[in-house]
């Protein structure tokens, strides 16, 4: 096979991987190189002429002509009776330069140099994606469902490169077909072997953040700034929002008239119930507003520990803990505190569940206990219907419950 032959016979290789060709040249140097030195032990006196627009590798070993019986070195040095036969005036001390064919390397020597550039250029496409996809960690790309499996969903970008989005970054009500065009963030890329696997994420906060980027004009020219996001993705988020141009209202404007800047946000998220609030370094004020839309009395804020004790009106306490607890939970996250939630009864005796030991199971005041319902004026405020969908408990348990409570508290 002629060099160029083999040369050519890449131009598959060369289209298909997207590499210039005066990088294929380079690379074929390259592994032409590292046989001269497997070959003939070195190749410092090796040219290797690479002409990349015709295609076309030459490669001359040079070597010093010495006298006959006095080479001490065969692949730098030759003898004169050899120089000779190559051209006839050649003298001793002279250098000479002699091609070598590519068969000098023979059948398995040319199989082996195939392969080694294919694992080159393979290594060279791997580093170029890991390289383009890692800069672009946090950003939103958008592309193609190409395959679904149980375990993860493969997508394929606008250069058909393999995008992995796996189960636990999917949002649960996520229900993707082949062929359907999907967004999200690039979320992190590493190395599977030697092949980079480009993970996807929907369910990561900054892919809200990046949401709000794309579909609002304001936070995307930088006049709006999303300063913190928390999610239970597919269920509820919260979105801390600044804006340092006092003529912008910052949660007006992501919102739109009667929310219809951020529909298409919670449409893309599953209905997604997103709250909108005013970023601000007051402390007390950040975790009124998180804790929206429950009004508080007020806020004991213990900074060594790290805790902040809220007190709210009976009525107020379900709203601050929000189904299953999300509101209280993502409100924590936002803030940075632990929140516990306490009821500001001013003139009424109230007693704690936990007085009741004797007479309630403690399983029932566990129960009572995660709807917020922690004392027995919280217990008997809530109508049995309110008790029976929001926890467990039979109507008989309640019922009875309820008359225990109110013995105690009509004594």
């Amino acid at each position: 096979m002629e060099k160029i032959a083999l040369i050519e016979s890449f131009g598959e290789f060369k289209d298909d991987k997207n590499i210039d060709r005066v990088t294929l040249m380079a690379i074929l140097e390259d592994v032409f190189r590292n046989m001269l030195k497997k070959k003939y032990g070195s190749d410092d006196n090796f040219d290797i002429i690479v002409n990349p627009d015709k295609g076309d590798l030459e490669i001359w070993r040079n070597r010093e002509v010495v006298a006959d019986g006095e080479v001490e070195d065969p692949n730098s040095e030759i003898e004169y009776s050899q120089a000779i036969k190559i051209e006839p005036d050649f003298e001793v001390g002279e250098e000479v330069s002699e091609e070598v064919k590519l068969e000098d390397f023979g059948r398995r020597g040319i199989l082996s140099l195939r392969q080694n550039l294919i694992a080159r250029i393979q290594e060279h496409d791997s580093g170029n994606l890991f390289k383009k996809y890692k800069d672009l960690e946090g950003e939103i790309i958008t592309g193609e469902i190409h395959h679904i499996r149980h375990r993860e969903v493969i997508i394929l970008d606008d250069d058909q490169n393999e995008l992995v989005l796996p189960k636990d970054q999917q949002i649960p009500a996520d229900f993707f077909r082949k062929g359907d065009t999907i967004r999200a963030v690039i979320h992190k890329v590493e190395y599977r072997g030697s092949k980079p696997l480009i993970i996807l994420s929907r369910t990561a906060p900054e892919f809200l953040a990046k949401l709000f980027e794309q579909e609002i004009p304001e936070v995307f020219d930088g006049l709006i700034l999303v300063r913190r996001v928390v999610r239970i993705p597919g269920e509820k988020a919260k979105v801390a929002v600044e804006s340092y141009d006092d003529r912008i209202d910052p949660v007006g404007a992501c919102v739109g008239m009667k929310g219809s800047r951020i529909h298409g946000i919670v449409r893309e998220l599953g209905n997604e119930n997103i709250d909108v609030i005013n970023f601000t370094n007051n402390t007390q004020l950040f975790i009124q507003r998180a804790l929206a839309p429950a009004k508080l009395t007020s806020i004991e804020i213990k900074d060594e520990e790290n805790k902040v004790d809220v007190y709210l009106k009976p009525d107020q306490v379900s709203l601050a803990i929000g189904k299953g607890g999300h509101n209280i939970r993502l409100a924590g996250q936002l803030t940075g505190y632990e929140i516990d939630v306490y009821r500001d009864i001013e003139e009424e005796e109230d007693v704690e569940l936990t007085e009741f030991t004797d007479e309630i199971e403690d399983w029932v005041i566990d129960a009572l206990k995660e709807i917020g319902c922690d004392t027995a004026r919280s217990v008997l405020e809530l109508t049995n219907e309110d008790l029976l969908k929001r926890t467990d408990l039979e109507e008989e348990t309640i019922q009875a419950l309820k008359n225990i409570l109110r013995a105690e508290l009509e004594e």
